[in-house]
């Protein structure tokens, strides 16, 4: 299989020698037992004097360590007092009683320690009972579609062929190695429900298994809608299913744990408080949708949301769904100080469409006030996902372009929108900065902004 270096190499490599445990996390087939084999490869090559006990569950050969007093014993006898041990343990929770082992071998000072295992045994809530020392967990998610682009090096020489791919093909790069889609659609469906026998079924005792599989095929159907536990009961009892919102809660709940879902709450932008009812609920990959209920039907507007809600995941971003005045901001992104109002839609050549995505980010009274704009820490966008390749936010490398309103002096128009995304479409192939200036005054009349007016600033 094709491997490509992915940054959650770095954050293990920056948390060297660190005492905390190293734990690797995320959905199935995200890429965490590569990643561990591509550390091992870097400690062997980069750090001098270091002695590497690796224990892969999934081999044959270590079948006999599969009980926590052979492990740490095998650990124990192969410590070297004078280089840097490192224990690196893939599948961890295939030995029974494993964090009575890590717990000691943390105890001991002598280790550097990183290990993987199943989503039903490492949950992220779980890790401070289970380890008595400090744990660092990194999340591992299915391909960006930066990442897409780098597996698939010069195969796609028009990047808005490439999007169209990934939207289709998603980020679970293990079924990139089939041909057809049919074959590409098989394994992520095979993953999927692996996911649902042993992370859920096993480890929580479903007893209604047809539950949970009207559940999942529900909140699939409805990714990136608002939704409770007491809607999906009353949608579902239509087909005169017995249920309750607790059981229903319940199992949303095992199926976030298993990292196929992640719920994003909303936030009340002008109270600047989080509403506690009615959530939105993201696939860890779109791809699982399209396996597992085929796509016909496509809705390119919600699966556009879900690539950016997990783009916002993968880059550090706690994510909200704003509300505002009962209107809806797509995301509220927060990171430290920073906070970004983001719309996605599919289309915004329509007025109408245009005017709805855009008079929500108007109405928001926060310390800037502007429209696409940037300072030092809040930042508005648009996304209209024909470009989303080239409209991107926070990105330290050529991703990220910047625009320069004078050239369009003071009328601001959907025709401006559409130029806009043509200019920095054109800036990606050129790989050109351009400059921001940031509105000093915006006139607005019935959701149309009439002028714009620019201050000097750099």
């Amino acid at each position: 299989m094709k491997l490509i270096e992915r940054e959650y190499l770095y954050k293990l490599i920056n948390v060297i020698g660190t005492p905390d445990i190293k734990v690797i996390t995320g959905v199935r087939r995200s890429g965490k037992s590569k990643l561990l084999d591509m550390f091992e490869k870097y400690v062997e090559k980069n750090i001098e004097n270091c002695n590497i006990i690796s224990i892969n569950f999934n081999l044959l050969k270590y079948e006999n360590l599969k009980e926590y007093q052979a492990l740490n014993d095998y650990i124990e006898s192969k410590y070297m007092e004078d280089k840097t041990n490192f224990v690196i343990i893939d599948e961890v929770q295939m030995c029974d009683g494993f964090e009575k082992t890590i717990n000691s071998l943390h105890a001991t000072e002598k280790y550097d320690i990183y290990i993987t295992g199943s989503n039903a045994f490492l949950l992220s809530s779980d890790l401070a009972t289970l380890f008595t020392g400090r744990t660092f967990e990194i999340e591992i998610y299915p391909f960006s579609f930066k990442e897409f682009l780098l597996y698939y090096h010069n195969i796609y020489p028009d990047i808005d062929d490439a999007f169209n791919k990934y939207v289709l093909e998603g980020g679970l790069a293990g079924s990139y190695l089939y041909k057809t889609e049919e074959e590409k659609y098989r394994y992520i469906l095979d993953v999927y429900q692996t996911m649902i026998i042993r992370d859920i079924n096993t480890k929580y005792k479903i007893r209604n298994k047809e539950l949970l599989d009207n559940l999942n095929d529900f909140l699939m159907d409805n990714i990136s809608n608002i939704t409770s536990s007491r809607n999906i009961v009353k949608e579902l009892i239509k087909n005169d299913t017995k249920i309750n919102h607790k059981t229903i809660s319940s199992y949303i709940k095992y199926l976030c744990n298993a990292f196929l879902y992640y719920k994003v709450k909303r936030y009340d932008i002008q109270g600047k408080r989080y509403l506690a009812s009615q959530d939105k609920y993201y696939l860890s990959d779109h791809s699982f949708k399209y396996a597992k209920l085929g796509t016909k039907n496509m809705n390119y507007g919600r699966i556009y949301e879900n690539i950016v809600a997990l783009e916002l995941l993968r880059r550090g971003y706690e994510i909200y769904v704003g509300v505002l005045h009962k209107k809806e901001i797509d995301f509220v992104a927060i990171k430290q100080n920073e906070k970004i109002y983001i719309q996605v839609a599919d289309n915004i050549s329509d007025s109408k469409t245009f005017d709805r995505e855009i008079n929500s980010l108007l109405q928001i009274k926060d310390e800037c006030n502007g429209f696409f704009w940037e300072c030092k820490y809040k930042r508005k966008f648009v996304i209209q996902i024909s470009f989303s390749s080239s409209i991107n936010f926070n990105d330290n490398t050529v991703d990220y372009y910047r625009i320069d309103f004078n050239r369009y002096d003071k009328m601001y128009s959907n025709e401006f929108i559409k130029e806009l995304a043509q200019i920095v479409k054109e800036g990606i192939n050129a790989k050109d900065e351009i400059v921001i200036k940031k509105p000093e005054k915006i006139s607005v009349q019935g959701g149309e902004v009439l002028e714009v007016v620019f201050n000097d600033f750099e």
